[in-house]
């Protein structure tokens, strides 16, 4: 069946659960059923921009992805694409299609080189019947996925570019207890403007706009004088999310 990834057998390596344990969705999992995962699972490199998965396919198989980062994009009926996610190390995609047996909604994509570990939807599917630790996993996952698209929606619907941006630049920084921060952005600026929901120059309005609460750009390195002050601008939804956030 092809599943819309073109990797040869050389790009193909064995699992272990080092790798598996990368990853929020697996990382509590006992290791008898690590290794169930390992016997039905494999792990593919692939190339920047190659597919993995095509829009309208049957969802044959799970994806978690280990390195590298993965565009989600959806192409409507007139040919107009938009990314709808960029899926960074420790994530994992189509879930909800795999464990509902219904075709793709969006087209998978690599932005850089990048490692995964694939799972084949019958294997997995079995494996769950028999495997609660792995039901309970899957399904917290699954609702973790769930409330990140309420986020996404509460955020369009209740906060301007400028805020959603702030918000984007809050959660990366590793510092909550400082007043400052040094990030560099995960992904290129067409990327962030497609994950904040709005086009190119509306997001460099946008970072102009939140210089007078301290932001600094310098290409792809975000600097944030005052935290404090941005927080408050932004207003950003303190509630935890845990390891899926």
């Amino acid at each position: 069946m092809n599943d819309g990834v073109a990797v040869s057998s050389a790009s193909s390596r064995i699992l272990d659960a080092a790798a598996l344990r990368e990853a929020a969705i697996f990382r509590d999992l006992p290791s008898v059923v690590l290794m169930d995962l390992i016997g039905i699972g494999e792990m593919r490199l692939v190339r920047e921009q190659e597919v993995l998965c095509r829009q309208g396919e049957f969802a044959d198989r799970l994806h978690v992805l280990l390195e590298g980062q993965v565009a989600l994009s959806n192409t409507a009926p007139n040919g107009v694409s938009a990314v709808v996610e960029v899926i960074r190390p420790g994530g994992h995609f189509v879930l909800a299609t795999v464990l509902a047996k219904l075709p793709y909604l969006l087209n998978a994509q690599a932005v850089t080189p990048s490692r995964l570990a694939v799972f084949p939807a019958a294997p997995l599917l079995a494996l769950v019947q028999r495997a609660p630790d792995l039901a309970a996993a899957l399904m917290r996952a699954e609702a973790q996925d769930f409330r990140a698209l309420v986020r996404q929606v509460c955020d369009l619907k209740l906060r301007t570019t400028a805020q959603r941006l702030g918000c984007y630049l809050l959660s990366l920084s590793r510092e909550p207890a400082g007043n400052t921060a040094n990030l560099r952005l995960p992904f290129d600026k067409r990327l962030l403007a497609a994950r904040l929901g709005c086009r190119q120059e509306n997001l460099s309005r946008a970072f102009a706009a939140l210089r007078s609460f301290g932001v600094e750009t310098h290409g792809a390195r975000v600097v944030l004088h005052d935290i404090a002050r941005l927080r408050d601008y932004a207003e950003p939804d303190d509630l935890e999310d845990g390891e899926f956030a």
